[in-house]
C-alpha cells in the first residue's frame, strides 16, 4: 500500500539494441516513412510490449489477487527462473481502509468498491465482502453481473457521437417510466397519453421505454455494436491483474430486442466493477479509455526492477465535445435522478461545491450471484484531479445500503482532506 502522495513513474522501454531504422524495417517501414508514421509504429510497439507485460504480471499475481491478497513479497517465475520479488501497489491504504470498513459495516450478501484515477490508471480501491463468506473471490473482477441501467451510459454515447442527439432532444414515448413493453416501444403513435421527455431527463430518471424509443429513431445494432467495442465490451482488458471480459449482444435489426439491450433491459449483457469505473473514467477523460494498473512495481532480490507500471491508453469512445454532453446527462442523475438522495448531503455541502461529479445507476435481477444487482459508477474531478468508481451489491431479499450511497461517501473520502485544505475542486454524479 501507498499513501495518497504518489510518486510518478516513468517507463522506459529499450529494444535490445535494436536501432530505430532496424525496427522500422521489421515493421515493414523504410527510412522514407514519414516522422508521424515512425512515431506511431514506437507507439504502437511500446504498447504492445506494454500490454505483454502486464499481462505477464496479472498471471503471476492471479492467485493472489483473485482471493483478495496484495502481498508484498512473492516467489514468482521470470524470464524461466524462480525469483523473490518485492511487490508494490497502487492502493491508497486510507481509500482501501474506507472501502472495507463501508463494506464490512452494511453488510450486503454481495458488495464491492473499485476506484482507480481515471488520468494515469493506478487503482485506489479494490474491495469485495461476501457477507456468508469472508474467504469468497474478489468480485471486482467477476464480469458475470448484468450491465443493466449502466448500459444506457454506452447507448447515450452512440446518440451523441454518432447521431448526434443533444441533451434536450425530446423522446415521445407510451407507457410507464421503468417498464418496459413491445407494444409501447414499437409504438409511435402520439396521443393525449404520450410522455414527452429530453434525453437528459430521460438518462437522469433511467426510462427505459424512452431509451428504447431513442435507439430505435435513431440508432442502428452496428451503432450499439461499435460503442459497445469502444467501451471495451467482448474484448480483453489489458491490466496487470485478471479481470474477466465483459460482453454485449446486441441482435440484429431494429424491433425490441435491440430496445432491451439499448436500455440495458436485458440479463445477456454483462460486465465487471472494474469495466463499470472504466466506462465512467472515459466520460470524465473526455472518451479517453486509460486502463487501471494496480502493481506500481516489481523487483527481485538484488533490487533490479522487473517490471514498472504505467499509463495505458486504449482508443477512444468518444470526442470531447461528446463527452461534454454525456457529463451533462451524467451530472442530471445527482441533481434530480436516481441518485439524487444519495448525494443530496454531499451536494449541500458546501465545501464540495467545487467538485464535479456524474454517474449511472442500474438494477437488475442477477443469477451469478443470484440476487438483486444495484449498481453505480460514476466519477468525481477537478481542476488537477480525476477518479472513478464502481459500486455493486446483490441483495438476496433486503437491501442494507445502496451503491450510489458507496459511490459518494468513497468520493467524500477522497476529496474530503482537499476541500478542508482550501484546495480547489470540482464535483459530478448521475444515475
Amino acid at each position: 500500500m501507498r499513501s495518497k502522495t504518489k510518486s510518478k513513474v516513468l517507463k522506459l522501454f529499450v529494444f535490445s539494441g535494436i536501432s530505430a531504422f532496424a525496427l522500422y524495417s521489421l515493421m515493414g517501414f523504410t527510412s522514407s516513412a514519414s516522422p508521424e508514421v515512425q512515431q506511431e509504429a514506437l507507439l504502437q510497439k511500446k504498447a504492445e510490449s506494454q500490454i505483454e507485460e502486464r499481462s505477464h504480471v496479472a498471471k503471476l499475481l492471479a492467485t493472489q489477487v483473485r482471493a483478495n491478497e496484495f502481498p508484498s513479497k512473492a516467489k514468482v517465475q521470470w524470464d524461466g527462473q524462480d525469483r523473490n520479488v518485492t511487490v508494490k501497489y497502487t492502493l491508497d491504504e486510507t481509500l482501501q481502509n474506507e472501502a472495507e470498513r463501508l463494506l464490512k459495516s452494511y453488510k450486503p450478501d454481495y458488495g464491492a468498491i473499485f476506484m482507480y484515477d481515471a488520468t494515469t490508471g493506478e487503482v485506489l480501491t479494490m474491495a469485495s465482502f461476501q457477507r456468508d463468506n469472508p474467504h469468497a473471490t474478489n468480485m471486482n473482477l467477476q464480469a458475470t453481473f448484468p450491465a443493466a441501467s449502466v448500459f444506457k451510459v454506452v447507448t447515450a454515447t452512440a446518440a451523441v457521437d454518432k447521431a448526434g442527439v443533444d441533451p434536450e432532444h425530446k423522446i415521445h414515448y407510451n407507457g410507464g417510466a421503468h417498464t418496459l413493453y413491445k407494444k409501447n416501444v414499437l409504438s409511435d403513435k402520439v396521443t393525449r397519453w404520450t410522455n414527452v421527455i429530453t434525453l437528459r431527463d430521460a438518462f437522469a430518471r433511467s426510462i427505459n421505454t424512452a431509451f428504447g424509443r431513442l435507439s430505435i429513431e435513431n440508432l442502428h445494432p452496428e451503432d450499439l455494436n461499435e460503442y459497445s467495442n469502444r467501451f471495451m465490451f467482448n474484448q480483453e482488458i489489458p491490466t496487470d491483474f485478471p479481470v474477466d471480459m465483459g460482453v454485449a449482444y446486441i441482435p440484429p435489426g431494429k424491433g425490441f430486442e435491440m430496445a432491451e439491450a439499448a436500455s440495458g433491459y436485458n440479463k445477456t449483457n454483462r460486465m465487471s466493477p472494474v469495466q463499470g469505473a472504466m466506462i465512467a473514467a472515459s466520460v470524465a477523460n473526455d472518451g479517453k479509455v486509460v486502463v487501471p494498473y494496480l502493481v506500481s512495481s516489481m523487483q527481485d532480490d538484488e533490487g533490479k526492477t522487473l517490471y514498472l507500471g504505467s499509463p495505458l491508453n486504449r482508443g477512444t469512445t468518444m470526442t470531447k465535445e461528446s463527452a461534454a454532453k454525456v457529463r451533462e446527462l451524467m451530472e442530471q442523475t445527482v441533481i434530480s435522478g436516481t441518485s439524487r438522495r444519495s448525494f443530496r448531503p454531499l451536494m449541500k455541502d458546501r465545501k464540495f461545491r467545487e467538485i464535479v461529479m456524474g454517474g449511472k445507476t442500474g438494477h437488475l435481477t442477477g443469477d451469478n450471484p443470484a440476487g438483486r444487482v444495484d449498481w453505480f459508477v460514476g466519477y468525481a474531478l477537478d481542476e488537477d484531479r480525476k477518479i472513478a468508481v464502481a459500486a455493486i451489491t446483490v441483495n438476496k431479499k433486503f437491501w442494507t445500503v445502496k451503491s450510489a450511497h458507496l459511490g459518494q461517501s468513497m468520493f467524500k473520502k477522497y476529496f474530503g482532506p482537499i476541500v478542508q485544505n482550501g484546495s480547489k475542486g470540482n464535483v459530478v454524479s448521475s444515475n
